[in-house]
């Protein structure tokens, strides 16, 4: 099952995405797609409903993130054999976990902005996890029964804030807009193989990444086991699981994002996104 949130930022409500391709809304059966229900029997309930019952959205409503009120925002460094070659970098013995401020979430349409004194904003897309059970040192075997489901990031990263200022990545991976989630959650069940999934990147029109989550060092089973001894993952809380090689700060040139800018990402099975580059909004 394909789950979003549609409508204007602040004022979302849950919907489904039917076989059709419409929009359904499910206000009517559940408060919101949060931790809450995604921790309770609702939310095998939903998976369960007739969508032709539920009302249509109509028109072409924006879509926002798909989870709302997410408690962690956790990403993992360096998981992609072949983008770790590009970076230079050798590949990790341990998972390089940082975490990206949840103020940095926006929907999947929205504008990402160019934050004040950047000059190296880059694109990174990523497979994301959401944790539908609390995970507190779970095993590696019973670690997928803990995933809600998957859905797109993309990873925007200021190079220059994150490689050349001092201190930890989260600064320049935590700008407002430089974390677009969506444009759905979907359900485990839909994805019948985590670690066999093409995904891709678009600037302009150009094709710049194109990967697969075969090439992680780490796959997603692993990733929750082991994050999962270091802090307890919640429902609603996302893993962005790291991204493949094609990203601007490996190009020869480097190449970074500028106004104006259009990026086009998407993994198969899990839909695309689209973002527009904008300055900060003057006065900011």
């Amino acid at each position: 099952m394909k789950l979003l949130r549609h409508g204007p930022k602040g004022s979302e409500k849950p919907g489904v995405l039917d076989d059709e391709g419409d929009i359904r809304d499910l206000s009517g059966v559940i408060g919101d797609i949060d931790a809450r229900f995604l921790g309770s029997e609702a939310f095998e309930e939903v998976l369960e409903l007739d969508l032709s019952g539920l009302p249509l959205v109509g028109a072409s409503p924006r879509l926002g993130v798909p989870v709302s009120s997410i408690g962690k925002f956790v990403c993992v460094g360096l998981n992609y054999a072949d983008h770790a070659k590009e970076s230079g970098m050798e590949l990790p013995n341990e998972p390089i976990l940082f975490m990206k401020a949840t103020s940095a979430v926006s929907g999947p349409f929205d504008d990402v902005l160019l934050p004040k004194y950047s000059e190296k904003v880059d694109w990174e897309v990523e497979l994301g996890v959401v944790i539908g059970r609390e995970a507190r040192y779970v095993s590696l075997e019973s670690a997928l029964d803990h995933v809600a489901g998957y859905c797109v990031v993309n990873d925007v990263s200021e190079r220059k804030f994150q490689l050349e200022s001092g201190g930890q990545w989260v600064k320049g991976k935590s700008c407002d807009t430089f974390g677009p989630i969506g444009p759905y959650l979907v359900t485990r069940d839909e994805v019948t193989d985590s670690s066999c999934l093409p995904l891709w990147l678009e600037l302009n029109g150009k094709r710049v990444q194109d990967g697969n989550t075969r090439t992680m060092v780490f796959d997603v089973p692993y990733l929750v086991h082991y994050i999962s001894h270091y802090m307890s993952l919640q429902p609603g809380d996302i893993i962005s699981t790291g991204t493949p090689p094609g990203v601007g700060f490996a190009m020869t040139p480097p190449t970074f994002l500028k106004e104006g800018d259009i990026m086009r990402l998407g993994i198969d099975g899990l839909g695309e996104q689209q973002q527009r580059v904008v300055p900060c909004p003057a006065g900011t």
